[in-house]
């Protein structure tokens, strides 16, 4: 079951303005993830306002969701072993001034308002994310051909 581990990952509107959704697809892909949900979508508010509820009360809350409203986004849900820590660790610190060189945000972003991707912190808030984001029938479930080579 540990293999069926599912994360959301959000392409932000600054990665998809910078052109930046295939190169993260890859490495997603590349790391042997499986994508099993997608879609582009112009979020509005009113999801995003849940999908930031724990960060209401922070002064940045209203920045943040004009900020994720203003473009489509890429909405994706991964699944693999370990995919929620390894996935956050693909996409290095919130801050990208303290990410390492060879994650996400060490390799293309700059600053903290302008991250680009999100990633869930744990299983439950991805669970949580991943049913705010989409419904099951938009989720595939299927074996993947390289899988006897990952696992």
């Amino acid at each position: 079951l540990a293999m069926g581990e599912r994360t959301f990952i959000a392409i932000k509107p600054d990665g998809v303005q910078r052109r930046l959704v295939g190169d993260i697809i890859k490495r997603f892909e590349l790391k042997g993830f499986k994508l099993v949900g997608m879609k582009f979508i112009q979020a509005p508010e009113s999801l995003l306002k849940k999908h930031y509820a724990d960060l209401k009360d922070r002064p940045f809350f209203p920045g943040l969701v004009s900020y994720m409203a203003s473009g489509p986004v890429v909405a994706m849900v991964w699944e693999g072993l370990n995919v929620v820590k390894t996935g956050r660790v693909m996409l290095g610190e919130t801050n990208p001034a303290d990410s390492k060189p060879g994650t996400i945000r060490g390799d293309y972003c700059i600053q903290v308002g302008r991250n680009i991707i999100h990633g869930s912190d744990s299983v439950e808030s991805a669970n949580k994310e991943i049913n705010l984001w989409f419904k099951p029938e938009e989720l595939c479930s299927y074996t993947s051909c390289s899988s006897s080579w990952l696992y």
